[in-house]
């Protein structure tokens, strides 16, 4: 089974650019969890800072975009990993190990699908949030209905779709901390918000308008919003 985990740390940690020196530092830490989880490491990537993010809504049949991640927060997602393992247990014995773990939190979602990503060189993640309550279980009329919706817009995006993948809802997911080396674990996402993590796209793009332009088409409901921020290319 697949999962993902989106990394949280503080703020002031996760902003750093990819050209300056404690990137470089933090990207030699994560070497070791990347060799420690050796092919359970199935995707993933460090992320450009989330000042340079964007928050997409649909209002009234248009789009409202806005500067930032979608919600203030202390931490923020400084990058995503998916794993892949047979059940829960084997996955948390390589989440453990990501550095933001023992300094954030580590939040862990069971994947319904995932489609693998064979070149993000230039790629967004498009990270879906919906309201909790307006998640839906695979398997009913609901989920079939976003579905055909989703497949709509794959038709429609072509290949700038360079991967993605669809959540289960968030009574599954899983927030992950060490603390003096004392493994925490907690149902649920990792921070009080109204919307959560429902599913993602990996988007090719020239550049940011463009990325927005494209994310701006994929469905969401009223309430939801995508959050769109530039994938570092050459993190893992």
């Amino acid at each position: 089974m697949y999962y993902l985990a989106l990394l949280a740390g503080e703020k002031n940690a996760t902003e750093w650019g990819p050209d300056s020196p404690e990137f470089a530092v933090a990207m030699g830490r994560h070497q070791a969890s990347w060799d420690g989880a050796g092919s359970a490491l199935v995707g993933g990537g460090a992320l450009y800072p989330s000042a340079e993010a964007a928050t997409i809504r649909n209002e009234d049949g248009r789009a409202l975009i806005t500067d930032g991640p979608f919600a203030e927060t202390a931490e923020v997602i400084g990058g995503f990993y998916v794993l892949e393992g047979s059940d829960l247990d084997e996955v948390l014995e390589h989440a453990r190990r990501i550095p933001e773990a023992s300094e954030g939190s580590v939040e862990l979602w069971p994947m319904f699908e995932w489609m693998a990503v064979t070149d993000q060189k230039g790629c967004w993640l498009a990270l879906l949030r919906e309201p909790v309550g307006a998640a839906v279980s695979p398997g009913t009329p609901q989920w079939d209905e976003g579905m055909a919706e989703h497949e709509q817009f794959g038709r429609v995006a072509g290949s700038a779709v360079r991967g993605g993948g669809a959540l289960y809802p968030p009574d599954s997911a899983t927030t992950i901390r060490v603390r003096d080396g004392e493994l925490l674990l907690t149902d649920g996402p990792f921070a009080e918000t109204a919307e959560v993590a429902n599913g993602l796209y990996v988007l090719a793009a020239d550049d940011r308008e463009s990325a927005i332009a494209l994310a701006a088409k994929i469905p969401v409901s009223p309430k939801g919003c995508i959050e769109l921020r530039q994938i570092v290319a050459d993190a893992e």
